[in-house]
């Protein structure tokens, strides 16, 4: 399956931003022969388990957080999000590629898999992408990036919510997006009780309802404001 399954649905894309998704392929391949960055059999489906599962957290931005998604759009604030346990930069170098004027941290607590997303951002040309490797929790966002929040936490299905949360505790403005599939009830639940979220500030999206894959159908986007 090529990109033509991200444009299906990501459809205001410029010639550059087409040309950095469809080169993602071959470097992602390339890596994946040295170490074990995505699953060898995944790779048959790289764009849609990987790129486009990343980029259903900008359909969320466009429906719930318009503001949000116009400041990362334009750049105007200095708009900086944080993808928390990026691996080898999923969500984060997706995201980055369609929100150029934003400034994006990709954080992972091993070495290798950050290595491989700069390696990978560097050679398609991003210069919104910092790379981190630390655990989520030691990182000085005062030190990186001159403020003491970032406006977005993003990430995918790194532990569960009851874990993360208290990771990036007071380290953002907007919310976190997080990537999960199934059924979660438990899961937010839990994470309600040990972290104190009450449950107007937690809320699901079923992805399967902007992309109609058969993949998608127990797959979700978490938005904890």
């Amino acid at each position: 399956m090529d990109s033509q399954i991200v444009y299906k649905y990501i459809t205001d894309l410029t010639s550059n931003q087409r040309e950095q998704i469809d080169a993602l392929y071959s470097l992602y391949s390339e890596w994946n022969s040295k170490i074990n960055v995505i699953s060898r059999k995944d790779m048959d489906c790289f764009y849609l388990h990987h790129v486009l599962h990343s980029l259903a957290l900008s359909m969320f931005l466009k429906e719930f957080l318009p503001q949000t998604q116009a400041r990362m759009k334009d750049g105007a604030c200095g708009t900086w999000v944080m993808d928390v346990g990026c691996g080898g930069g999923f969500p984060g170098i997706p995201m980055a590629i369609l929100y150029p004027q934003t400034s994006f941290l990709l954080v992972d607590s091993i070495g290798k898999k950050v290595k491989v997303a700069q390696s990978v951002a560097d050679e398609i040309g991003l210069e919104n992408v910092i790379t981190l490797h630390s655990r989520a929790e030691d990182v000085n966002l005062k030190e990186l990036i001159k403020k003491d929040k970032a406006d977005l936490i993003i990430s995918r299905a790194v532990t569960s919510l009851a874990n993360f949360i208290p990771w990036v505790k007071g380290r953002y403005n907007d919310g976190i997006l997080y990537l999960k599939g199934g059924n979660l009830e438990e899961e937010i639940a839990e994470a309600q009780k040990k972290c104190r979220i009450r449950p107007s500030q937690i809320f699901q999206k079923e992805i399967s309802d902007w992309f109609r894959e058969d993949y998608f159908l127990e797959k979700k986007v978490i938005f904890i404001s």
